[in-house]
């Protein structure tokens, strides 16, 4: 994606995540950037296609979370804390309300984005459990596929506005407790420990 687009994609995300999806036209965009509308739609097709690979730029940001990091030999719980603290950092300021306008206004668009974020996570997570089990670190009793899809299943609800209302937990209060919930119920003694340990030495971002 060239470096304009993610630019200015950057910005329209800001712009969304505080106004709303519907909220923010094509007029809205131009004037936040100071930018001809001939020149955005050299970047857009549309309002749809600006949408579709905003997504696009955020499955790749996430995807990079995994991608940036050596994690040849790093304890599996290490793997999810630093994993974890990335997603928070980059995702806290997402709000349930974002994703309604999706669903509502780009079901098609949001289908393709959860669908192939999932497919992503489910890969990644299996293997971390793997691992975690090989290394007493998680239980070893676990199913790895029910697991890891209870994990994407949580991930999903955080984001549902009809499951938690908007603006009444941020993203970074769901997510550090929906973490810490999951490590708890899949970790042996000798893993909580572990955790125990380790969980003070990342710090989440905070909310404003």
């Amino acid at each position: 994606m060239d470096s304009s687009v993610m630019d200015v994609l950057e910005r329209v995300r800001e712009l969304f995540f505080k106004y709303g999806v519907r909220s923010v036209s094509m007029d809205d965009i131009c004037r936040d950037l100071g930018i001809s509308k001939k020149k955005l739609y050299q970047f857009f097709k549309n309002k749809h296609d600006l949408v579709s690979k905003l997504l696009e730029l955020e499955r790749r940001n996430f995807e990079i979370i995994f991608e940036k990091h050596n994690f040849d030999g790093v304890n599996s719980i290490d793997v999810l804390l630093i994993v974890s603290k990335e997603i928070s950092d980059r995702f806290w300021d997402i709000s349930p309300s974002m994703t309604f306008d999706l669903k509502k206004y780009y079901p098609e668009i949001y289908t393709k984005h959860i669908d192939n974020r999932v497919e992503f996570i489910f890969v990644q997570i299996q293997l971390n459990i793997k691992k975690g089990i090989r290394d007493g670190m998680y239980r070893a009793d676990l199913s790895i596929e029910l697991i890891a899809r209870l994990y994407i299943r949580r991930l999903i609800d955080i984001h549902n506005p009809e499951f938690l209302p908007s603006g009444k937990f941020s993203f970074q209060s769901l997510f550090e407790t929906m973490f810490d919930n999951f490590i708890r119920g899949i970790a042996t003694e000798e893993g909580i420990r572990y955790y125990e340990q380790q969980k003070g030495k990342v710090k989440f971002k905070k909310s404003k």
